[in-house]
């Protein structure tokens, strides 16, 4: 077994605290590096109104606030759950070095959390998705794309 059971447990009481309190469903997370945590989160989608609220994203963006960096490189993330399409996105761009989560998208699709329709979504092509994806002026976006590439300063990522 790989990883901290002491932190993952962390993440499953979160996860709990989440359901009794009535803030969001059961998931919880924490960002941790070098053995310190930089950021916890449970689900907060129904109490904050917020779709992107799952623990995962919560978890990020308080590390993030807390080291005053977008890119968390070299912290890992307990999960009390496997990440949906939305959180592993999140994860990839906030360049979490590992998961290391407790529960299955299949436990979370029998509790109610059935993620699987996105994850065949996302794989189909354009046109055959169920949400259309409509292209519009992209002659025009191409000027925020030439100035991006033309700021000297950008910050990259």
């Amino acid at each position: 077994m790989s990883g901290d059971p002491a932190l993952m447990r962390q993440a499953i009481a979160l996860a709990l605290d989440a359901v009794r309190s009535g803030a969001g469903g059961p998931f919880g997370a924490l960002v941790v590096r070098d053995g310190r945590v930089l950021g916890r989160g449970s689900n907060r989608v129904t109490s904050a109104n917020d779709p992107t609220a799952h623990a995962e994203v919560v978890a990020i963006r308080e590390a993030c606030a807390a080291t005053a960096s977008f890119s968390l490189q070299g912290a890992e993330l307990y999960t009390s759950c496997e990440p949906c399409p939305m959180c592993l996105g999140a994860i990839w761009w906030a360049r979490l070095a590992r998961v290391h989560f407790a529960g299955t998208r299949a436990d979370a699709a029998a509790a109610g959390f059935d993620d699987a329709a996105l994850y065949d979504e996302v794989a189909r092509p354009l046109a055959a998705r169920t949400l259309p994806l409509l292209p519009l002026l992209r002659d025009e976006a191409q000027a925020a794309f030439a100035a991006w590439r033309a700021k000297a300063d950008r910050v990259r990522y």
